[in-house]
């Protein structure tokens, strides 16, 4: 039977195991499962680590009992599960089977590169969102936005998750981290750029690296210690190489970027998580292309707070910030106390925001009619079973 017992030395606890996912396995507890944090994900199977005697094992678990085809309801890595590595072995080559995962505290969604609206879960049980960006590059303010505005949308708890959560009693924090600060000189130097970024995410730490120069890694992982993080970026960002120089061994492989247009490549492509030195784990996923908005309504309005206050002091509540008398975004903007391109990215935001609810609501209620006309179906051939019976 696994031991709940909970102390500094227990081999979980680095992994973010605690009181409260204990009280959670409580129900599985005298069943002969033991509970593992899910590391990696791959085809219908999790790897896994578990409390090995005084140290840590990995398994090998396959995930058809928890299957489903809620792609907000999948396996996830970070996830903690209950495993049985006793009675569900499915073959050879697996320790185990997935039985349950636990409820999730908290989860990082986007909008699925799709055209169907439904979200997608990139991690689970997250402490901090590390928002990575290159400065080989010109500093792009907009995704610093874009993700700032998903990592503060605003809830925690199970039911459902929606995404991963910002607030001062807990949840997810976001982090700025500007990566390949060495590259910066030639355009005005790193202390400016941090101060850039710094104007678009208020009340957020912003951190310039370098995994070449080793400048920033140790404020970084003095961060990030004890907690769980997940490293998000465009391919190219280095988020490979700085998580191989936060773990302290090559658990990614790094691959240049391209020369003919200096974009990155896709180096990682799965979702891994690893152990850090001085405690806590740290998860690296693979370059997003694209990252759309999903139910970040309370996330935008934290990202935009100055636009949000000013906005307040507009002559009527519903203005549009446009051509309304008395609008007081508007003539911050014109004053120059509020940028331009913030306030036209606030807009665009809230409107694929929008959309993306909207679309979803669709989908909801479409579903319902159709399980109401099955349900209408199912009703009417009970009803000519039973008029066949009794003639």
């Amino acid at each position: 039977m696994f031991d709940l017992n909970l102390s500094a030395a227990h081999p979980l606890t680095a992994y973010g195991w605690d009181d409260g996912f204990a009280q959670g396995f409580t129900p599985y507890a005298g069943q002969g499962f033991v509970p593992g944090r899910i590391v990696r994900v791959d085809r219908g199977r999790v790897d896994a680590v578990v409390a090995d005697g005084d140290g840590i094992r990995t398994v090998l678990a396959d995930t058809a009992l928890v299957a489903t085809g809620d792609p907000m309801r999948v396996p996830c890595t970070g996830d903690w599960a209950v495993l049985d590595l006793e009675n569900g072995r499915t073959g050879d080559h697996v320790d185990g089977v997935v039985r349950a995962l636990l409820p999730r505290r908290t989860a990082f969604v986007r909008s699925a590169s799709s055209k169907r609206s439904e979200g997608q879960v990139l991690a689970t049980n997250i402490d901090t969102v590390v928002i990575c960006v290159s400065l080989a590059d010109q500093l792009d303010l907009g995704r610093i936005e874009r993700f700032l505005a998903l990592a503060m949308s605003g809830s925690t708890g199970e039911e459902p998750v929606r995404r991963a959560a910002c607030s001062p009693a807990g949840g997810v924090r976001p982090l700025v981290v500007l990566t390949k600060a060495d590259l910066a000189g030639e355009r005005g130097g790193v202390a400016h750029l941090v101060e850039d970024a710094e104007s678009v995410a208020p009340g957020v730490q912003v951190v310039a690296v370098s995994s070449e120069t080793g400048e920033g890694l140790d404020v970084l992982s003095a961060v990030l210690t004890g907690a769980t993080s997940v490293l998000l970026g465009q391919s190219g960002a280095g988020k490979s190489t700085l998580a191989n120089a936060l773990v302290g061994a090559s658990v990614q492989t790094v691959q240049a970027i391209r020369d003919r247009d200096g974009k990155g490549r896709h180096t990682t492509t799965t979702r891994d998580l690893h152990a850090l030195p001085g405690g806590g784990v740290l998860i690296d996923t693979p370059g997003l292309r694209g990252v759309g908005m999903w139910d970040a309504e309370g996330g935008l309005a934290r990202t935009f707070s100055d636009v949000e206050a000013l906005a307040e002091e507009c002559r009527f509540h519903d203005c549009a910030h446009d051509a309304e008398p008395g609008c007081a975004v508007r003539a911050a903007v014109e004053s120059g106390e509020l940028a331009t391109r913030r306030l036209e990215n606030y807009r665009k935001l809230q409107r694929e925001n929008q959309w993306i609810a909207a679309k979803t609501d669709v989908r909801l209620r479409a579903e319902q009619r159709r399980e109401w006309r099955q349900k209408q179906a199912l009703g009417r051939h009970m009803m000519e079973r039973k008029r066949g019976t009794r003639r």
